[in-house]
């Protein structure tokens, strides 16, 4: 057991809670500071729910500046990079186009496996606790896709998946649909993934932060890190508009907003706000018992209870909470695409909800110490693997900031990799 230690943590997201939480197993003192109150709007509180293990192919990938040229000049698209004159965006999609090939996927494929892997044995771990249920399902995930051209490269991912030891099927339509007959699809067919997951996000964050308190984790709302106060390479306070916060080590797990907070240290973190987007239906037409990804729209499907939520897009245009119908309009109209009993008007009333997930130029989280300051550590820009990567962020953290070599090997998650 590791001397105890007194930790700020910066930001109260899924990450910032799972990292406070894994240093109080640890045995040290925590203290959580977060910008919003107590039940804000984390990117994670009304997201898909879903832990991911099929998802080992990073954003930053070969295609996907084509594909995102294609995308962005049509607001309604999957992937919309709102127009303006930034240099860190510009920087930051100049790093993308490097990074977005396939020697970057081959090294980073593993790495992703390894850490979605361990993630979902602790989720299984943390549900077993006592008044601890998060509606965690474990039935797999289906990738469906409307045409035949999707299915076949789905099934060359499906391929790599195996490669990795993540088990795949490919499945015509009859066979999907015998699969999940509670929900009538228009596919060619679908790849299934059975190691992936889905939970409720809201009700996970709410037990998280119970667990943190029952620990003895200090939660501070409605506060936000205005600055530092740094001595050579060591931090020696975060102030704060209520006064100095001290302690014996910092961490910051900011999400979008972590470049911001990171500045006054003189740290840059290359990241930019992809805003994404959620609907759920509260009595839906049909219910599958399976959560799902259209393939072609990028749109994410999870039965939450009896409810069916409806997430996706990924838009770029600043730290911008704003909610755009145009991008709403599109998760709307490709649902009956793929679900053909279901109508744009069962979305009508319903309040869509946002949150900005922090991705990185390699659209790969920044995991690991600080370089520049021997009691600074640095979890963020997961995009959106936030979620499904937060218990295996938090304890890793919690071993590196006890001094502990982690279970994984993070070298190449160094939070300033790119200067």
């Amino acid at each position: 057991m590791p001397s105890q230690r007194h930790f700020l943590i910066a930001g109260g997201g899924v990450i910032g809670l799972s990292t406070a939480y894994y240093l109080l197993r640890a045995g040290h003192r925590v203290t959580l500071v977060e910008r919003g109150p107590r039940i804000h709007d984390c990117c994670s509180r009304h997201n898909a729910g879903m832990i991911v293990p099929s998802h080992f192919v990073p954003l930053a990938a070969p295609g996907a500046v084509s594909l995102a040229l294609r995308w962005m000049w049509n607001p309604e698209s999957p992937l919309y990079i709102k127009p303006r004159l930034d240099w860190d965006l510009l920087t930051w999609g100049l790093r993308f186009m490097r990074c977005a090939n396939a020697a970057h996927v081959a090294r980073s494929a593993p790495l992703l496996r390894d850490l979605s892997l361990a993630s979902r044995a602790l989720f299984e771990e943390l549900a077993e606790l006592p008044d601890n249920d998060f509606g965690l399902v474990r039935r797999g995930l289906l990738m469906l896709c409307r045409t035949q051209h999707a299915l076949d490269e789905e099934a060359r991912t499906a391929a790599r998946s195996r490669e990795l030891g993540i088990p795949a099927d490919v499945l015509d339509a009859r066979q999907t649909a015998a699969l999940d007959p509670g929900v009538t699809m228009t596919i060619a067919g679908s790849v299934y993934f059975p190691k992936d997951c889905h939970l409720a996000p809201d009700r996970f964050l709410d037990r998280l932060c119970a667990a943190v308190e029952k620990m003895g984790g200090e939660l501070v709302w409605d506060t936000e890190i205005e600055g530092w106060k740094t001595r050579g390479r060591h931090i020696e306070a975060a102030r704060t508009r209520a006064g100095d916060r001290t302690a014996d080590g910092y961490l910051l797990c900011g999400g979008s907003w972590s470049p911001t907070v990171a500045k006054d240290l003189g740290l840059r973190l290359p990241t930019q706000a992809g805003k994404g987007y959620s609907l759920t239906v509260p009595k839906p037409r049909e219910l599958p018992q399976i959560c799902a990804i259209f393939t072609e729209a990028r749109i994410a499907i999870t039965p939450i209870g009896s409810a069916l939520r409806f997430g996706g897009t990924m838009e770029i245009a600043g730290l911008n909470e704003d909610i755009n119908p145009v991008r709403v309009r599109g998760i709307v109209k490709a649902v009956p695409n793929y679900y053909p009993n279901f109508r744009i008007e069962d979305f009508q009333g319903i309040q869509p909800w946002r949150g900005l997930r922090p991705v990185s130029p390699d659209g790969m989280p920044y995991l690991g110490r600080s370089a520049r300051f021997d009691n600074l550590g640095i979890a963020t820009g997961h995009a959106m693997m936030g979620l499904s990567l937060a218990p295996i962020t938090g304890k890793l953290m919690a071993q590196v900031m006890s001094d502990q070599r982690p279970d994984i090997d993070l070298t190449a998650l160094a939070p300033e990799r790119f200067g």
